[in-house]
């Protein structure tokens, strides 16, 4: 009779879970709001993990209307070489920003973000009590919800939610991104060179990818960090939202490193000023120059909104980009070495 009552029980949906382990592709989509089966299977049978899904299906259906589909158009339509480069994507000040390393550069083999937030990390999920689990997935969706709404994220705030010992730091956005980005997580391993970091291998449409993620400070001039860049080069690169940081010499290093080693560099006017671009480079203007107010009006650009004041000014953008959220104040600047 115990036996049998031991069969019956482990023949129940999810029975038996905590005793497995989940693979890391199928934590990374049950984080994403996207059904799974084998040792998460019952979990996704949570009212609380249905309205998670639903809130990302909510808030991706709109980034991917707003944003991921203009950005992709509109990568095939003006930078076609570029969007198709394998070269190595060097998205510096971006965080666990995965999603707009993917969107402009989908074809990179590596990819290396580089920020302040702590790698974190992201525990075996089957063996989670309940009400803790239920806890944390808020506190990741509230991590993503500036990047989800409009496209950055707020360092504070993110610091905040995923401040807690189960879902920590970068790990577990980044997983968020790869599983909705239709990639697959192969392996994942910490680093401890050439900064504390983590390295996700990937596959997507067939193709095996790697994604860096360093905690490092980027401030001062060459570093051994950036060394060990220059080695992964020839890069694309993406600044985003990148605080004006490189408007100063206290970065003059990062700044220099992406001038030397890139390729090409798509950004908005809180990358590198446009007075900081050589002879040596082509910079081509989308969208519109808005002049920031508040805690970045110092670093309006004359030169840059001269052009933008030209007639008739660079051609639209059709999507946001930079601080600004409304499409028609998106700012892009496409830089190439000549």
């Amino acid at each position: 009779m115990k036996r049998l009552l031991l069969l019956l029980f482990l023949c129940l949906p999810g029975a038996g879970a905590r005793g497995q382990s989940a693979t890391l592709d199928d934590t990374a989509r049950f984080l994403a709001g996207i059904p799974v089966g084998g040792p998460l299977a019952s979990l996704i049978q949570d009212p609380a993990w249905q309205d998670h899904a639903r809130n990302l299906d909510s808030a991706w259906f709109k980034k991917d209307y707003f944003q991921v589909r203009p950005i992709r158009a509109w990568m095939l339509a003006n930078a076609p070489e570029p969007y198709g480069s394998t070269n190595t994507c060097f998205y510096m000040f971006g965080g666990p920003d995965f999603l707009y390393a993917n969107l402009f550069f989908p074809q990179s083999k590596t990819y290396i973000l580089a920020g302040l937030e702590p790698v974190g990390q992201v525990p075996d999920i089957a063996r989670m009590d309940r009400a803790t689990l239920r806890t944390d997935l808020n506190a990741l969706r509230q991590s993503m919800h500036t990047v989800l709404q409009t496209h950055y994220f707020i360092t504070k705030d993110m610091r905040t939610d995923l401040g807690g010992p189960n879902f920590g730091g970068t790990l577990p956005i980044l997983y968020v991104f790869l599983a909705r980005m239709n990639c697959t997580v192969l392996d994942t391993t910490y680093v401890k060179s050439p900064a504390e970091g983590v390295k996700i291998n990937f596959t997507r449409n067939g193709s095996q990818q790697t994604l860096y993620y360093f905690k490092t400070d980027l401030s001062g001039g060459p570093s051994p960090f950036l060394n060990w860049c220059a080695k992964q080069g020839p890069g694309v690169s993406l600044l985003k939202a990148a605080s004006y940081l490189m408007h100063t010499e206290g970065f003059s290093g990062v700044r220099n490193f992406l001038l030397n080693n890139s390729r090409v560099i798509v950004q908005d006017d809180s990358g590198i000023p446009l007075r900081g671009f050589p002879k040596n480079w082509k910079v081509d203007f989308y969208g519109r120059y808005v002049p920031h107010e508040e805690m970045f009006a110092k670093y309006d650009q004359p030169d840059l909104a001269a052009i933008y004041k030209r007639d008739p000014p660079p051609p639209e953008l059709g999507f946001a980009f930079g601080y600004h959220w409304q499409k028609d104040r998106g700012l892009l600047m496409l830089a190439t070495r000549k």
